[in-house]
């Protein structure tokens, strides 16, 4: 007996320090639910004068064991009177499960809310949670627009409803509250402008929650919900509560609670159980949307980094890819381009940074550029790698990448390709074989001081090549070579039903290489079907730079057309071929190539070895020359102007039929 009265007294001494609970006093002395029914607790109670402990049904006073509210009283708490210690311990006992039960609520109910990633999640939690267990009703306002992060609101303040569960549309019999009847009906105003310093205003600035027993907190209540200034049919009382929302730095909404006539009123403890369900939902809120906006900007980032849409090049068809790890890890670093280079070959590229996130995106941005510009040079592969890798290494010791780079030649069909750490590509043939090219492995870009190697393959018209990131062939129950087997088994799959298969459905087809569920990893896929121009449709000549090399320019175009039965484009490409042959005689060294293309256009090259780019510019009446590029963007469907590594590269297009 003396240690049960000895956890009371401290129990009684906690309480007078400001505690508002028994549970919370009993938690600071060590002395749980479980301790309060320790044999003997129920039946000894020692008078302690001048005590007073918070029941749920009223004041309990230790000395009498009574209500304090109904001042009735027991008998004194004497050793003689053994029923009035019953009474005081049972109503001491029921007043900490009370409070062990509100504990035990809101933790349950802050993970629920906590558990949310996005904004309808979170108010859902909320809503979910406090009906039917809290209250009968909830109706959630939020701040229209909600300001993210340091954004300052401008204008005036709106709150708009943005979810109501079990709402009341009628008032209860005795008129003090209302009964829940059907919840998908609307029963409150959708927004209300808050008045600059009306009722609601003056309750959302005191963030506390606020029982509408008060006029001022009625008026808050009937401003929020849009009733007429009487109120008529207002719940007010002890039957509603309204809770402002504030999160890091300002209030973001409102939640407004109903309790029908059938279950008790709202008490003063229910008030601090709505600030921790407004508090945590709040800042839920806040959480949300600056997640929200995060990954907003992060995908933004890496979708404007990532080609809009591929070239259409000649002799080869394209199609590509990219799907984010996941919603929860929507960016990342791998990448794919498709560069047209001079000839009419193409370079494709794809790439993976490591990471997940926002750096990883922006390093994936530069070293993008870095190879469009490498490979806007005319380099070799590995030479595109090795500068690539000198990039990575300016950028940063810890700027990690790898890299497959491939330049398509239609015209030879061959395939020159270096790898820098990547999983090889996989070419389908025409015949439905698949097959893993042996392309040397090579180090990651970023490593530094590693040469590259490049191999040159042949690419027959209708193979498909595949190029992808480690994504799509590894995840962590299934490692990169055993995926690479399970991609070129299901490329051969595809190509038994049609060969060569469609190039769009064949890359959603190897999209499903992993389930879904077993990916962990972005990817990235670019995929080149291979058509090749037919030697036939191409000529080709060496002129030497002399001044009768226009004239004989003219003849070579003339015959070519004539053979490939396109007289009707003799005078427009006759003309373009003289004004470019001439320009190039007058800069070059070396001899001049000029190179004639028939696929769905006519295309001619014009190569020399002056490295200066031409560009129109404005002539004077008194200058002999510079009207020539004005001519060609006149005439010419399309045209442009190439650095190679010796030299350039000037071309034009002229339509068919």
């Amino acid at each position: 007996m003396d240690d049960v009265d000895r956890v009371l007294d401290k129990v009684h001494a906690v309480l007078e320090h400001g505690h508002e609970t028994v549970q919370e006093a009993a938690e600071e002395v060590g002395w749980t639910a479980a301790g309060a029914q320790a044999p003997g607790a129920a039946e000894e109670w020692r008078t302690v004068p001048g005590r007073v402990l918070r029941s749920s049904t009223g004041w309990v006073d230790p000395r009498t064991g009574g209500d304090e509210d109904d001042g009735a009283g027991l008998s004194p708490t004497t050793p003689d009177n053994p029923s009035a210690r019953r009474d005081a311990s049972a109503r001491l006992a029921l007043t900490q499960r009370s409070a062990g039960d509100r504990h035990r609520y809101v933790g349950a109910a802050t993970r629920r809310i906590s558990r949310g990633l996005d904004l309808d999640e979170i108010i859902l939690g909320l809503c979910r949670s406090a009906v039917p267990t809290f209250a009968d009703a909830i109706a959630v306002y939020l701040r229209d627009p909600i300001p993210v992060g340091d954004e300052r609101p401008h204008g005036p303040l709106l709150m708009r409803l943005r979810r109501q569960e079990g709402w009341p549309v009628e008032p209860g019999e005795d008129g003090d509250g209302w009964r829940p009847l059907q919840p998908t009906v609307l029963g409150t105003s959708g927004t209300c402008a808050v008045r600059s310093g009306g009722p609601l205003s003056e309750v959302l600035r005191g963030v506390r929650p606020v029982l509408t027993a008060s006029p001022a907190a009625a008026d808050a209540l009937a401003e929020l919900l849009g009733f007429p200034p009487e109120r008529a049919g207002l719940p007010t009382g002890r039957r509603a509560l309204l809770a402002p929302l504030r999160g890091r730095r300002r209030v973001i909404g409102a939640v407004v609670l109903l309790r029908s006539t059938e279950r008790p009123a709202f008490e003063s403890d229910d008030l601090l159980v709505a600030a921790q369900l407004a508090t945590q939902t709040a800042l839920g809120v806040d959480k949300s949307l600056l997640y929200g906006r995060e990954g907003y900007i992060a995908d933004a980032l890496q979708r404007q980094m990532l080609p809009d849409s591929l070239p259409q090049t000649t002799g080869v068809q394209l199609a590509s890819r990219y799907l984010p790890a996941a919603e929860s890890a929507r960016v990342g670093g791998d990448w794919y381009d498709a560069i047209p280079l001079p000839g009419s070959r193409v370079a494709l590229v794809v790439g993976d940074v490591m990471g997940h996130s926002m750096t990883s995106a922006a390093i994936m941005g530069q070293l993008r550029t870095t190879v469009q510009t490498l490979a806007g040079l005319d380099l070799a592969p590995q030479e595109v790698l090795y500068h690539l890798d000198e990039q990575a290494q300016r950028l940063g010791q810890d700027r990690m990448a790898t890299c497959v780079y491939a330049v398509y030649d239609p015209i030879a069909h061959r395939l020159v390709v270096a790898n820098a750490g990547h999983p090889p590509p996989v070419l389908l043939h025409a015949d439905g074989r698949a097959e893993v090219l042996r392309v040397p492995p090579g180090a990651p870009i970023g490593v530094g001081g590693v040469p590259f190697e490049a191999v040159e393959l042949p690419a027959p018209a209708g193979a498909t090549l595949l190029l992808y990131t480690d994504g799509l062939v590894e995840s962590r129950i299934q490692d990169v070579w055993g995926g690479i087997e399970l991609l070129r088994e299901r490329l051969q799959s595809a190509a038994s039903v049609v060969s060569p298969p469609p190039l769009e459905p064949l890359c959603d087809e190897v999209l499903d290489v992993l389930g879904p569920g077993d990916r962990d990893d972005d990817i990235a896929l670019l995929a080149a079907r291979f058509d090749g121009i037919a030697p036939s449709d191409v000529a080709y000549w060496f002129l030497e730079p002399q001044d009768q090399t226009p004239g004989r320019a003219r003849r070579l175009v003339r015959q070519a057309l004539r053979r490939w039965d396109l007289e009707d484009q003799l005078d427009a490409a006759e003309l373009l071929v003289s004004e470019i042959v001439t320009n190039a005689v007058r800069y070059a060294d070396r001899p001049i190539t000029l190179r004639l293309l028939r696929t769905d256009v006519l295309r001619c090259e014009v190569g020399d070895d002056a490295p200066l780019l031409p560009r129109m510019r404005l002539s004077t009446p008194q200058d002999e020359g510079g009207r020539g590029l004005y001519i060609v963007n006149q005439v010419a469907q399309r045209w442009g102007a190439t650095r190679l590594g010796a030299g350039k590269v000037v071309w034009f297009e002229l339509p068919l039929g």
